[in-house]
């Protein structure tokens, strides 16, 4: 049968069938795709559904779990991995909310809310975690880096209303202000008329009875071979990066952080303690800053120009952090040039804030620390709380009101009032979120509608930058003191996060990822043994180290014995090995023994211990050898860790341990080349008498 024979028959048998085959499979496939209630939605058409598909992929009943978060003990990730979800603050600033995966322990890293909206999306999509009841099965702890509300400021919705009663860890500083922030957040949002708001105060005391405090430096034992350690952030009073430690796996959270000292807090530190993952803030990460200095004066300046001319300057700021450093600058700078101005705070926080500046002084730069005890610094006499009367006086005047974004509260009231006067002045001195008044305010928008009526902003506007967050440089600070093997970015737009991921992975060589918010991030770990060492072991080593260079240091080889018992490996000297196995200590010693035909005589034996101290001793990167004559017949070297004698017959012998074994071998190559150049020597003079005889006759 020839190919035109074959194809007609095949067209006539195929044909009726893909007829069939073909809308079936069209059909089936859109059902599959589209129809949520004729199939499993687990395939993406588009990078921008990805959130609204891990929402609908709920933990109920036997649907699929989400890829963020496994429940509890029900379907674990691979104790190689590590994965990270962000819920918040993923290429966005605001509602930070981090939640990681590893080693079978599910983590939240912060609860914040979104200053920009107003509506459910101020908060994290908890929905991600569990459709319905607590989110307590499926979180085993929750670690908030500082108490500023988009890091904090969902909590009480968490544990209270959606539900949660595992232990939070937070700082001292943290707990003791995060109520008085959280409390004054419920305030401003409660409707007046209906009482309804985002939370109750009831709710705020409950949450922060979960609350166990953490010191830094302080290693908390949270689970069975789970631990995490709190490290200085500067930033704000009571901020910290925290070191977390599941089995072998560890990650670094920065939250926000400071590598700057400013007025009052010191700047950020860590240890080199290479962890496989550093999660980073990035707000100012394609920025470098100019010295603080240089941006004082500049403020102090526009402040000094304004009010000499009768007008008003609004300094919106939050209550706790930036409010404090820059009334320190005001209140510095008004007693060295003797400036009358009234300067008030428009923030029923204060008084109770700069009281615990004073508890936690310790959290402060060390100028302040040194000199608390003649002068509490946070004690300003200048500046003077605000009264709603004050809003109509004439006259110039400096008011610093809270919150620092324009989006509420005494801000907002009094932008109202002065923005349409050109004779006053707005200072924002920080990052405002977008979608804020604050944010719009510095994208160049003059118009605002509040409340029906639309006010014109003829006030001087400026921005200047005395933000706590680290710039670029600060970042990769931090980067290259950690030393991590992988990075990921949160807390940034996206632009930036592109700016500072290129920087990351071109300089440092390092992989840096930037997940969207509800994109899961999986890094893989090596796999590690862990081998616990005997201190007596680290000793040893240390001693035999002490007077060698670093780079021998990094060379030098720790020596022990393996112990495998209940599990557990363990490094340990021979002889507590053998004390706890009960075995008898033997010790094998080498012999390297060299026939020699030579008498060698004391003025032999001191050349050959020139050439062994000139040999051993050449190299300037290693220890030095000491090498001692004990006898006519007897070298010792290292403290009788090898032996050089000579036999009564003239052969030597070298005696050695196993522990010295590279050095005996050194030795023992000398010694014969030593003995073979004597031994031809006296062959030579042997020959040469024999020459000079006459012959017998």
């Amino acid at each position: 049968m020839v190919w035109f024979e074959i194809i007609p028959s095949l067209v006539l048998t195929a044909g009726p069938l893909l007829l069939i085959a073909a809308p079936t499979i069209y059909i089936g496939n859109w059902f599959f795709l589209n129809g949520k209630k004729y199939g499993p939605k687990n395939m993406m058409k588009d990078d921008r559904d990805y959130y609204m598909y891990l929402r609908d992929r709920r933990i109920t009943g036997n649907e699929y779990y989400p890829r963020g978060v496994e429940a509890i003990d029900e379907r674990p990730t691979l104790m190689s991995d590590i994965r990270i979800l962000p819920l918040g603050a993923g290429q966005d600033v605001g509602r930070s909310c981090i939640l990681i995966t590893m080693g079978g322990k599910n983590i939240m890293l912060d609860c914040g809310l979104h200053m920009g909206f107003y509506d459910d999306r101020r908060f994290p999509d908890f929905s991600v975690i569990c459709k319905d009841g607590p989110l307590t099965p499926y979180i085993h702890c929750v670690i908030i880096s500082h108490f500023h509300l988009d890091h904090c400021g969902a909590l009480p919705y968490m544990t209270e209303v959606v539900g949660y009663n595992g232990p939070l860890y937070m700082t001292y500083p943290t707990k003791a202000i995060c109520p008085l922030l959280l409390e004054d957040f419920r305030k401003v949002t409660t409707d007046k008329t209906t009482q309804q708001g985002p939370y109750t105060s009831d709710d705020i005391k409950n949450c922060m009875k979960k609350v166990i405090p953490v010191s830094l430096g302080q290693t908390v034992k949270v689970d069975t071979d789970f631990e995490i350690k709190a490290y200085y952030a500067g930033h704000v009073l009571g901020a910290a990066m925290f070191h977390i430690r599941v089995g072998q796996q560890t990650l670094v959270y920065t939250g926000d952080f400071n590598t700057t000292a400013d007025r009052h807090l010191g700047s950020a530190h860590i240890d080199r303690c290479r962890p496989d993952v550093l999660i980073t803030e990035s707000t100012y990460g394609s920025t470098v800053r100019d010295s603080r200095r240089a941006r004082e004066r500049d403020f102090m300046a526009k402040v000094v120009d304004c009010v000499r001319h009768g007008g008003k300057v609004l300094v919106p700021v939050f209550a706790v952090g930036r409010a404090q450093e820059l009334c320190i600058l005001l209140e510095t700078y008004l007693e060295r040039m003797n400036l009358n101005v009234p300067i008030y705070f428009a923030s029923g926080l204060s008084e109770k804030v700069n009281t615990y500046y004073s508890l936690f002084v310790s959290w402060t730069n060390e100028k302040i620390q040194s000199t608390f005890h003649q002068k509490n610094i946070f004690d300003f006499k200048h500046i003077k709380p605000w009264d709603r009367s004050y809003v109509e006086q004439p006259g110039a005047m400096i008011v610093f009101a809270s919150p620092g974004m324009l989006h509420a509260g005494y801000s907002l009231h009094l932008f109202k009032k002065w923005a349409p006067d050109e004779k006053n002045m707005i200072i924002i001195p920080g990052y405002c979120v977008a979608n804020t008044v604050g944010s719009k305010l510095l994208l160049g928008q003059r118009r605002f509608l509040f409340d029906g009526k639309e006010i014109e902003a003829k006030m001087q506007v400026h921005y200047m930058s005395f933000s706590a967050h680290a710039d670029a440089k600060g970042i990769t600070q931090i980067i290259r003191q950690c030393q991590p093997s992988n990075v990921v970015l949160v807390h940034g737009e996206d632009l930036v996060m592109d700016f500072l991921r290129g920087r990351v992975q071109d300089e440092l060589k390092i992989p840096c990822y930037k997940p969207a918010n509800g994109e899961t991030v999986t890094i893989s770990t090596p796999h590690g043994v862990p081998v616990d060492i005997e201190p007596g072991l680290v000793q040893q080593l240390k001693e035999e180290t002490a007077d060698v260079s670093r780079s021998e240091k990094r060379s030098k080889q720790m020596r022990g014995t393996l112990i495998i018992k209940d599990g557990r490996l363990r490094l340990v000297r021979p002889s507590t090995a053998m004390n706890e196995l009960g075995l008898v200590h033997h010790t094998v010693q080498f012999h390297s023994r060299f026939p020699s035909s030579i008498n060698i005589r004391p003025i032999t034996l001191v050349s050959l211990i020139q050439l062994l101290e000139r040999e051993l001793n050449s190299n300037e990167n290693e220890s030095k050898h000491r090498i001692i004559l004990i006898s006519d017949n007897l070298i010792h070297i290292d403290n009788q860790q090898l032996r050089v004698s000579i036999e009564t017959n003239g052969d030597v012998d070298i005696a050695w341990t196993l522990n010295n074994e590279l050095l005996g071998q050194r030795v023992s190559s000398h010694i014969k080349s030593f003995i073979d150049q004597h031994t031809s020597t006296a062959s030579v003079i042997i020959i040469s008498d024999s020459a000079a005889s006459p012959d017998p006759m």
